[in-house]
């Protein structure tokens, strides 16, 4: 389990992810040409409000590697 920093909006996050979810990620993000951080503030922007972003990065993730 890795913790991921990330400013969202002016404020530090951190983020804790399996290694496997945060190298998958990092894989998306270059296939994407968009930087990690660009990433999960969209996540961060549409998730559900009672979804914690940990968990509502991961779903996305399993999304992405299903297309």
């Amino acid at each position: 389990m890795k913790k991921l920093s990330i400013n969202i909006s002016g404020h530090l996050t951190s983020l804790s992810l399996e290694n496997e979810f945060l190298d998958t990620l990092k894989e998306i993000s270059l296939k994407k040409n968009k930087s990690v951080a660009k990433i999960v503030r969209e996540i961060d922007e549409t998730r559900a409000g009672k979804t914690n972003l940990s968990s509502a990065v991961r779903i996305w993730i399993l999304k992405e590697a299903r297309k």
